[in-house]
C-alpha cells in the first residue's frame, strides 16, 4: 500500500469497517476481464477468518464464472464524504474502505437458512421470517476471505 498513513492494519478495526458498509462489489474473472458486481452481503467471522455471504436468483454469469474460477476479488467502503479546504482551494474525499481477496462458492441447501440469516443479521434484521417457501429459487454463496486490507482516510481538523 502506497500510503502507508492511511492503512488499517488491525483485524478488528477492519471489521469494523466491513460491518459499516452496505454493499460489497466482488470481481470474478471474465476471460482476462474483471466482471465486477454490486452485493448486498453478510458477514461471519471466525477464528480469525471472514467469511462473506451473498444471495440471487438461481442462475446467470456470475455462477457460470465461478464455476470456471473460484477466485475472486471484493471491496466495500463507507462514510465517503467531500472535504473541501476553502482557503487553499483544495478538495480530498474522507472514507474508509476494505479490499481483499478469496474463494467463491456456492453453498449446498443445508446450509442457506443459516446463510440468509447471517445476510438479514448484518442489515439488523436478525431473526426475519424470511419465506422459507422461495429457498428453492434462490442461490446462496460464499466468498472465504484469505486476504484483506483496510485503509482509512480523514481530514485532519
Amino acid at each position: 500500500m502506497r500510503r502507508s498513513d492511511r492503512e488499517v492494519k488491525d483485524f478488528e478495526e477492519i471489521v469494523a469497517i466491513m460491518e459499516k458498509c452496505d454493499v460489497c462489489r466482488i470481481a470474478l474473472n471474465d476471460d482476462g476481464y474483471p466482471y465486477i458486481l454490486p452485493l448486498n452481503f453478510g458477514m461471519e467471522v471466525k477464528d480469525g477468518k471472514i467469511a462473506l455471504y451473498f444471495h440471487g436468483a438461481q442462475k446467470g454469469t456470475k455462477y457460470e464464472l465461478m464455476q470456471r474460477d473460484s477466485r475472486a476479488s471484493f471491496e466495500m467502503d463507507c462514510g465517503c464524504r467531500l472535504a473541501l479546504e476553502e482557503k487553499e482551494g483544495n478538495c480530498t474525499m474522507e472514507y474508509e474502505s476494505v479490499i481483499g481477496r478469496g474463494r467463491m462458492e456456492i453453498l449446498p441447501d443445508e446450509e442457506k437458512e443459516n446463510a440468509l440469516g447471517i445476510l438479514m443479521k448484518h442489515y439488523r434484521q436478525e431473526g426475519f421470517p424470511f419465506n422459507r417457501a422461495i429457498m428453492p429459487q434462490t442461490q446462496v454463496f460464499r466468498l472465504t476471505v484469505e486476504s484483506v486490507t483496510g485503509k482509512r482516510r480523514r481530514k485532519s481538523k
